[in-house]
């Protein structure tokens, strides 16, 4: 199997940071990272342009750095909510997903490419979650999100229904004292 080493433009969370040199498999390289521009070639006749780049790069990640840091004091408070439709339990009819998130912080004014957003799986059930936000590789961001059903208070999450079922007599009981 044929390596190839690259010098990475753009930080790819498998593979390494921007400005790192790197190899990788020649196919990889040659249909992926090259053509998407993620990366260049590292050979002997451009290496020493590879090092001068290497180097802005560098300078250019601290500068990136520094910016994710203020970006991260500016955006503290933030809190998101949203309000879905929701049926019995809690549970959404459709969901809330990275997309949603990233349009509700730019309507706020904070342009997040939806990527950069750390969820898991899609919230399907109302509750408060807590969502993160990588604004640099070194830097994240814990944004906290409110999902609530449409036209005011949330159904009853489902454990707490269930508890609260079990305390309850049974209505047939209820009806047999209620005869007596």
């Amino acid at each position: 199997m044929a390596n190839t080493t690259i010098l990475l433009r753009e930080d790819i969370e498998s593979l390494g940071g921007r400005g790192e040199i790197v190899k990788v498999k020649a196919g990889y390289a040659r249909n992926y990272l090259l053509p998407q521009g993620l990366a260049t070639l590292a050979t002997k006749g451009n290496l020493k342009q590879i090092e001068q780049e290497r180097a802005a790069l560098l300078k250019k990640a601290a500068v990136e750095k520094a910016t994710a840091e203020a970006q991260k004091e500016q955006m503290g408070t933030i809190e998101l909510a949203f309000e879905r439709k929701a049926g019995e339990g809690g549970t959404l009819f459709g969901s809330v997903t990275s997309m949603d998130i990233a349009d509700a912080l730019k309507a706020k004014g904070y342009e997040i490419d939806r990527r950069r957003i750390v969820l898991k799986d899609a919230i399907k059930e109302t509750g408060e979650y807590t969502v993160t936000v990588k604004l640099h590789r070194e830097v994240a961001l814990e944004v906290p999100v409110v999902v609530s059903a449409e036209g005011g208070e949330a159904e009853e999450p489902k454990k707490e229904r269930k508890a609260k079922a079990e305390a309850a007599p049974e209505p047939a009981a209820e009806a047999a004292e209620a005869a007596e």
